[in-house]
């Protein structure tokens, strides 16, 4: 298949879509928000569209996804929240990628304060000073952000004394059989205990197990996302099954 020439913002939108996974309060038994994640226009996986993209033409990419993604949201009269990723290596270039969806957002109708922008725990570490910035333009324009696969790495706690996200998303690898492992189970009420004093709200991602659910939802956890719940829908907004709380 031949690459993707990204030199618009919404350049070759039939080239990709979205799968939408979403991610729900389980207190209160609805789905908040739900994730927009990279697809080939048949469905393929992230992984071979961006194998598709010139490296020098990714920043370009990020800005057509974001709009894409909004867009598509709307025809799916989607009345949650959206979350949105950062790719790898576009946070230096924020406040355009910013502009191009807030534009977007304007155009479509989409409020910006039911977008979620997510940044990996590894992006932050590598790009230090540079997501805190983004953030902070993204709070000043009311986008919400949210640090995605925290736990994965060695320095997600001492970046939080340099800037406190809406969301802190648990990494898969905490959430994995916590039920059976004591160790994991310190950590991550050490975190919701941290995420509470500082006013930020945990959400356990990659949840695929009752028994994983239901020793969260016993720590105190709300915010929940995985295949427990509901796997991505191609262009589509899945529906969790209300016997799951």
């Amino acid at each position: 298949m031949p690459s993707v020439d990204c030199t618009r913002p919404d350049a070759h939108e039939h080239e990709f879509s979205f799968a939408f996974q979403p991610i729900v309060d389980a207190p209160a038994r609805r789905v908040v928000s739900y994730e927009a994640l990279v697809r080939g226009p048949r469905g393929e996986s992230s992984a071979e569209v961006f194998a598709r993209i010139p490296p020098r033409q990714l920043h370009r990419f990020d800005q057509a996804l974001r709009v894409k993604a909004i867009r598509l949201a709307v025809r799916l009269n989607l009345c949650t929240s959206l979350n949105l990723n950062f790719l790898p290596n576009s946070v230096g270039r924020s406040s355009e990628y910013l502009k191009a969806t807030l534009d977007a957002s304007g155009e479509a109708g989409f409020p910006v304060e039911r977008l979620v922008f997510e940044v990996t725990e590894k992006e932050w570490r590598q790009h230090r000073g540079s997501v805190e910035g983004c953030f902070g333009r993204c709070s000043a324009l009311g986008f919400r952000t949210a640090i995605d696969d925290f736990g994965a790495g060695h320095s997600g706690l001492r970046r939080l004394t340099e800037y406190q996200p809406d969301f802190i998303k648990l990494d898969r690898d905490l959430i994995a059989d916590i039920h059976l492992q004591r160790v994991k189970q310190v950590i991550v009420r050490g975190i919701c205990s941290m995420c509470g004093e500082l006013l930020i709200t945990p959400v356990a991602e990659g949840v695929e197990k009752a028994e994983e659910y239901r020793w969260l939802r016993q720590a105190g956890i709300r915010i929940f996302q995985g295949y427990y719940f509901a796997r991505p829908s191609f262009e589509a907004l899945s529906v969790v099954p209300p016997g799951l709380f």
